[in-house]
Order: structure tokens, then sequence, then C-alpha cells
């Protein structure tokens, strides 16, 4: 069997975690949790660890992107085959963590994005954020030359492959990874597909976007991002991993 690791990232969540690892746990009892504790200052590391977590616990608070990307590391040193990153607000829905795996496994794909926009596509919102998410979808399929419907969510399956590549290097945007990263991922050739999954509203507390800044500030910020990755050198292709893969046969005796 692969192993499996579920990367959690989490700020301030202790009113959420407990809710979402056990729903986590009676999906995957067989997988791995990994929350990555973003320099919380409440009793989330502590009920994480209560839960059987692995736990990892940052000085201060890095950002969404570098607490991802410290999963990231934790992964490749210990070997794991597949990753899930997941929120731990519980607006990710554990229910459709093995269409995430069973697609990429099955599909030959690197990453796997669950789509909320997908299927029924009931998903609910502000305006102001749907706008959004429409304008990167836009944005992420014209440049990389493929549908892709829900570019912002952060509810992915990702291979070994891609592991090492967001473990290595200074490519891995710290900050919010979204849409600029599935532009970096296909322009290092890795394939990339979406499944439809179900999503729902934040249990409790306040994220990121729950302010009318808050979404202005994202749209400025990952146009930015976007293009810092256009502009950026191509990194190494995930055709050029491949080939390590295969060592040259030296005949000589």
């Amino acid at each position: 069997m692969k192993k499996v690791l579920i990367i959690i990232p989490a700020y301030n969540e202790q009113a959420n975690i407990s809710r979402v690892i056990h729903r986590i746990r009676a999906v995957v009892p067989d997988g791995d949790i990994l929350v990555v504790d973003d320099g919380s200052m409440d009793a989330t590391p502590g009920i994480a660890r209560e839960s059987g977590c692995i736990v990892l616990s940052l000085p201060y608070n890095l950002g969404y992107g570098g607490a991802l990307q410290t999963g990231f590391k934790y992964a490749y040193k210990n070997h794991y085959d597949i990753v899930v990153q997941m929120d731990a607000d519980g607006q990710h829905d554990p229910s459709c963590i093995k269409d995430l795996i069973c697609a990429l496994d099955e599909g030959g794909y690197d990453v796997i994005i669950g789509s909320r926009f997908l299927g029924k596509g009931d998903y609910k919102t502000s305006l102001i954020r749907r706008v959004g998410m429409l304008l990167f979808g836009a944005v992420a399929s014209l440049v990389i030359r493929q549908r892709v419907s829900d570019p912002t969510s952060g509810f992915q399956a990702i291979n070994s492959r891609v592991i090492r590549f967001f473990s290595k290097g200074d490519h891995y945007p710290v900050d919010y990874p979204d849409t600029d990263v599935v532009i970096l991922l296909k322009r290092a050739g890795f394939r990339v597909s979406e499944v439809p999954v179900k999503m729902h509203p934040r249990a409790s507390g306040k994220g990121i976007h729950d302010n009318i800044l808050g979404p202005i500030f994202y749209i400025f910020k990952m146009f930015l991002s976007i293009l810092v990755v256009l502009c950026r050198k191509l990194p190494k292709t995930a055709t050029d991993e491949r080939r390590k893969e295969y060592k040259t046969i030296d005949y000589r005796l």
C-alpha cells in the first residue's frame, strides 16, 4: 500500500481541528495526519496531539504557504507516496479524500485539484469571492491551455514527484499558494486534473477573506504572484526529474 499523509496547516483553529481530524480518520484510517501548527496562540497543537496526529509547531506564523511547505518537506523526508492537503476550518469534506487519491492513482496525474464547481456546483460564497474565483479560473485556463474550474481550491492530492518538487528550492510561494501554483506546476511539466468535491461554509471562526478588504487585497496579490511565476526562469521540469529515476547502465567490466 502507498503511504498517504494528510497535511493540515492550522492557525488558531481550536474550535474546528478536533472535528476535522475525527472525520478524516473515519474515511482514511490507515493514513497519517500531520497538523502544521503555524504559530497558533490557542490550544490547536495540544488538541491535535491528543487526537493522535503528528504535530509540527512553527516558532512563529509563517503563513499558509510556509506551513504547507513545512509539511511537504516532512513528507519528502519520510518517503510518503501521496499527500492530501486540507484546510483546518472544516470546509473540505473528508468524504472526498478517496476520490482525490483514486484519480491520482488511476488517471496517471501528478496533481488532482478538488473543484467545488464541478458536479453539482452548489458551493455558496460572497459575490466578490465568486468573481475572483471565476476570474482566476479564466486566467489559469488561458495560461496553461487547459480548463481549470477551481484553481483557488486548497483541497488537493499530489504524488511523490510533486512532493519532491515542492520541498526543494525556492519556487514554492510561502505566502498564499493558489492559482500561481497551478501555473507553476504546468510550466514545470506536471500533469494536473480536477475532480468534483464537496465544500462547506467555514465551521467556526474567521478566514482571511472574511472582510471587505481581504478579497480585494488577495486579487491584487495573486495577479502579482502570477506575473512573478511567468517572469521567473522555468523551473526544472517534471520530465527532467523522471529521467533521474533511470540509471545509466555501465557495461564496462
